[in-house]
């Protein structure tokens, strides 16, 4: 009997498994707690042991489980999580989950994508209005520079409008003034609401410009400059009727864009809800079918490739119930291979002792 300083008196016996009642048996003793195991296998390198494609396979729904955590956790959503854990991932589960991760990532880029759309177009609805009302305080495209002291008016022709972060707006503006050397005339505003970043999520204030210039070659350096300072330049007509013009069709494409949003986030939502109602129980599910395959790793296999050869330590005064272990794993074996074959409703009518006849 156990003591204090005496542990209770524990004996080494070997286990000859049926290869296809190995898992389940293996998994019950999991369950149980009261059984370590030997590994046979010490000198055999990991990549060339039995159960290695199953092991990577595990490793690969862990990886899956993984990305679908990420989806859930970065959303705000009610987690569902449920407490019934079963041994094992069947097969068609495995495809269910990894048919969950392609539908969410397929959510996400569909979403993040429509959110760039939408601050694109919103970008440009507030450079039209602030060019509009530029061209409509003005009346006219001359603009005037300060040059040495006095006031020189130069008749700009073209113009190149666009958006920029408003923290780069001081330093776009000097290099601009540098590189042209001054014959261009800038005019900027800043925009009345701020943006949402479509991967960050994060609030960004940005300013609307426009550029006045003479010339090809002022064109491209502007052009390089918005490139390097990741300004977005826009197309923005000449004329006001243009621009009131394309100013409609910019406000109807928004609507239809906020529908269409609208409607991938409550399906994405959908998703996120169904992922996280199982998401602990299959995380559980997957440690244990990795544990196992590298239990069974541990394991020797007999030269008729029928017989898996175990080496465990166990208390003696535990042995009824790890018999009882072992019975329960070829029962639950015996259960699986007849429900392809077998309802359920003859499963249940079935005794225990026909079903062990069958072992």
């Amino acid at each position: 009997m156990a003591s204090m300083f005496r542990s209770e008196e524990m004996c080494l016996r070997q286990l000859f498994l049926q290869v296809e009642s190995a898992y389940c048996c293996v998994a019950e003793l999991g369950e149980l707690g009261l059984v370590q195991f030997r590994d046979l296998n010490a000198n055999v390198n990991n990549f060339q042991r039995r159960f290695v494609n199953e092991v990577r396979r595990c490793e690969s729904l862990e990886r899956v489980l993984r990305k679908v955590i990420y989806f859930v956790s970065s959303e705000v959503c009610d987690r569902m999580i449920g407490h019934t854990v079963l041994l094992f991932l069947s097969g068609y589960k495995q495809a269910v989950l990894e048919k969950l991760e392609g539908e969410l990532e397929e959510a996400n880029q569909n979403l993040q994508a429509l959110r760039q759309n939408f601050l694109e177009l919103t970008e440009l609805k507030h450079l039209l209005k602030k060019t509009q009302d530029f061209f409509e305080v003005t009346q006219f495209f001359n603009a005037f520079t300060y040059y040495t002291g006095y006031y020189v008016c130069f008749a700009f022709h073209r113009f190149i409008a666009g958006v920029i972060k408003r923290e780069r707006l001081v330093t776009f503006e000097r290099l601009l003034w540098r590189a042209c050397r001054g014959n261009i005339y800038l005019k900027f505003s800043e925009m009345d609401t701020s943006l949402e970043d479509p991967v960050t999520k994060e609030e960004m204030k940005k300013n609307v410009f426009i550029i006045f210039y003479q010339g090809e070659q002022l064109r491209q350096k502007i052009k390089k400059i918005c490139e390097g300072f990741r300004a977005t330049v826009y197309p923005c007509p000449e004329s006001a009727a243009e621009r009131r013009e394309m100013a409609a069709g910019v406000n109807t494409r928004i609507e239809d864009l906020n529908t269409v949003i609208t409607q991938t986030e409550s399906h994405r939502q959908g998703l996120l809800k169904e992922a996280s109602a199982n998401l602990w129980a299959w995380g559980i599910k997957v440690k244990k079918m990795k544990a196992i395959y590298h239990i069974l790793n541990s394991c020797n296999i007999d030269v008729t490739q029928q017989c898996v050869i175990a080496e465990i330590w166990f208390p003696m005064v535990d042995t009824p119930r790890i018999k009882r272990a072992l019975n329960q794993g070829m029962v639950r074996r015996i259960l699986s291979f007849l429900a392809s074959d077998i309802s359920s409703t003859e499963i249940r009518k079935m005794t225990l002792m026909e079903i062990r006849k069958l072992c």
